[in-house]
């Protein structure tokens, strides 16, 4: 057989076994997506899923033929659209009467018996279940394959999201189980649990944006982004809670086993969700749910209730907007009136300086309430938020209320305005509002005590110094114990240091110290972007790199010439210059320099001693991380891929390694331990 047949064989194998890998994977992630989501039992650590994540994205991306509509990395988002486009609905998406006390309840029942012509002694069961705070959308499978997804809209006509849907990582992608619909349209709530909404919420106060009022108006706001890729960034959830049409299938008697039919082929459905055999079943279950509300980890507005049995569901029918088999039971709103005493300035990890109303205390759906957030001073100025003002307080999802609404009518003249601060309460470091901004920041930066612990926690991690091993954990004990006061100190620790901490072994206080000194010799880019300089990401920090060569001429740099490189701009511009320019800033990188840190510009890529050459990593590396070692075969010329063929050069093995060490044995691909890729890699 002649070397070009060989080649074409090698070439056929490759492609089918990076085929073969591609569909494994894909039903690795989607299984595993499974056991988090759903059971609530992951199996594998967020490091080994993301490994495997990864692994099918560099398939993907070297063979785009590969990428499949169900592909579980389409839920990372995609090319944002232009506009939406209308889907009308297979069957209207009707809302729902409401009750508000335990007599429209009861009524409600009654009318359905009414309407039926069954007597107060025969029974009729329901299934209720928590109306959740979100978006209503619907979700078209065809063959078991998600093929459209759109919001409620008017209940006729809604929006197409599908891109947006296909982020959330509850939603399946496939369904799966035996006798799958050939159609399945499926109504469900998109919504923001609490957790995910106060994180949201944090980030866009410390990025100067305008907090969500609650996680309704964040969950809606996200589905209806036309870049699926922001969808991608927040934690959204859906739970389901019936169908329009079905076609082919198993057939459900009840909205019990038809929720239960939901769950098997792997769709959300509530947990909370019950059945119960009477009214006053339903009045239990809603004074259950109220009394749980705030325990909860996602919003409910209140309970959904329906008759249970589908066929009578279907002999009760609907009215023009609104099924007589349903009702939605409103729980009572938390909102309470008080009075503000004082106004107090908090300071944030990153230097957003937000004010906090201290309230006149008051019961709130069981809370005592003394204190409520103010977001910052657009907030107060639009809704003319005074000291000694009588306002409106609610609970919306977040842990700490909101002022919502200010008793003007009532004021007597004593009321008094708080201005925007002109320095840090905390630190007197100089407080702005920098263009395009509604936050105030405290100007102290990395000298700031409150932001002390972010700029550490940044300058350690992965993209920056990546000093593996200080966690959030350990900096906040060096902070306690008075061992750190800025970024610089982490160089003069010791070891007796680390020995005072709970549970510190000698081994472990010596990886520290080891990965502290290691982190000396990062090249100028990262050492940049570790300095936490606002706007200044990393793809910024490798522009600013390349153009100064050094930290000094950097530092020295006029403005003009920083908005004269290419997506710098005045505000990054003018961004560098202020931190620069801060003598406390000048002093820690000076003492960092004197420690021993070493940033240096590392050479471009030079296509020369590793031209040609592909590489795979498996197992744990401990001297850097997957990105840095893509990073250094690239800038020699090389190419790393996710997995092993006749065609790899080399297989990079460090500890713990899998099938790809395996199967580079078995192919002959000559495989290297860390240190012999770093002998390799001076070999230039």
């Amino acid at each position: 057989m002649s070397p070009e047949q060989l080649s074409l064989l090698d070439a056929a194998a490759e492609a089918d076994e990076q085929a073969r890998r591609a569909a494994e994977l894909r039903r690795l992630i989607e299984h595993h997506n499974r056991c988090y989501y759903e059971q609530d039992q992951p199996e594998i650590s967020d490091a080994e899923f993301d490994r495997l994540f990864q692994e099918l994205q560099q398939i993907e991306a070297q063979r785009p033929d590969l990428l499949t509509v169900d592909s579980p990395t389409l839920r990372v988002g995609g090319t944002p659209l232009d506009r939406f486009t209308q889907v009308r609905h297979s069957l209207p998406m009707l809302s729902l009467e409401n009750a508000l006390h335990e007599a429209d309840i009861l009524a409600f029942e009654q009318r359905i018996r009414t309407l039926l012509g069954l007597a107060d002694t025969e029974p009729l069961s329901w299934q209720c279940e928590p109306k959740m705070d979100g978006l209503a959308v619907e979700l078209v499978y065809r063959d078991g394959l998600l093929v459209q997804a759109s919001t409620r809209g008017d209940g006729e006509v809604g929006e197409e999201v599908t891109a947006n849907i296909r982020t959330i990582a509850s939603v399946p992608l496939r369904l799966h189980g035996n006798r799958l619909p050939s159609l399945l349209e499926v109504r469900g709530e998109v919504y923001l649990p609490l957790d995910g909404f106060q994180h949201l919420n944090r980030q866009r106060e410390e990025a100067g944006e305008t907090p969500f009022a609650n996680p309704r108006n964040a969950a809606a706001g996200s589905i209806r982004q036309l870049d699926s890729r922001m969808a991608a960034q927040r934690p959204l959830a859906l739970v389901c809670y019936g169908v329009g049409v079905v076609e082919g299938g198993p057939e459900s008697a009840t909205q019990t086993e038809l929720m239960a039919q939901l769950a098997q082929w792997g769709l959300p459905v509530s947990h909370l969700g019950q059945k119960v055999e009477d009214i006053h079943g339903v009045i239990a279950y809603f004074s259950d749910m109220l009394s749980r509300r705030d325990s909860l980890p996602f919003e409910i507005d209140g309970v959904v209730v329906k008759v249970d049995s589908l066929s009578l569901q279907r002999e009760l029918g609907e009215k023009s907007r609104s099924p007589r088999w349903a009702i939605a039971c409103k729980f009572p709103p938390r909102r309470a009136t008080t009075r503000i005493r004082a106004i107090e300035l908090s300071v944030g990890r990153t230097g957003v300086i937000t004010p906090v109303a201290l309230l006149e205390s008051v019961d709130l759906s069981g809370v005592t309430v003394s204190r409520a957030t103010l977001h910052n001073w657009d907030e107060i100025a639009r809704k003319d938020i005074r000291i000694g003002d009588r306002v409106v307080v609610e609970r919306a999802g977040d842990v700490i209320p909101a002022v919502v609404e200010v008793l003007k009518e009532q004021r007597d003249g004593t009321e008094q305005a708080l201005p925007e601060p002109a320095h840090c309460p905390v630190c007197g470091a100089p407080a702005a509002r920098l263009d395009g901004e509604v936050a105030v920041r405290c100007q102290g930066g990395i000298t700031c005590p409150p932001q002390l612990a972010e700029s550490i926690i940044h300058f350690a991690s992965r993209s920056a110094m990546d000093i593996e091993g200080l966690g959030s954990k350990y900096i906040e004990q060096l902070i306690n114990l008075g061992m750190v006061r800025d970024v610089a100190d982490l160089y003069g620790l010791t070891k007796d240091h680390f020995m005072q901490f709970e549970r510190m072994g000698d081994k472990l206080a010596e990886n520290l110290l080891t990965a502290i000194a290691v982190s000396k010799e990062r090249d100028l880019a990262a050492f940049i972007f570790a300095l936490g300089i606002r706007h200044v990401g990393e793809r910024t920090a490798k522009l600013l790199a390349e153009r100064f060569g050094s930290i000094q001429a950097l530092a020295a740099a006029p403005l003009d010439d920083l908005v004269a490189i290419r997506d710098v701009g005045p505000t990054v511009a003018a961004s560098i210059r202020s931190f620069f320019d801060n003598p406390s800033h000048q002093a820690i990188v000076q003492r960092l320099l004197a420690a021993g840190v070493r940033p240096s510009q590392r050479p471009a890529a030079t296509g020369s001693h590793l031209k040609g050459l592909t590489f795979v990593f498996t197992g744990t590396m401990e001297r850097l991380g997957r990105d840095e070692a893509r990073r250094l075969v690239e800038q020699a010329g090389g190419n790393v891929t996710g997995s092993v063929s006749r065609k790899t050069s080399y297989v990079v093995a460090g500890s713990e390694a899998g099938s790809k060490l395996d199967k580079a044995r078995a192919l002959g691909v000559t495989i290297l331990t860390e240190e012999q890729f770093f002998e390799l890699l001076e070999k230039s």
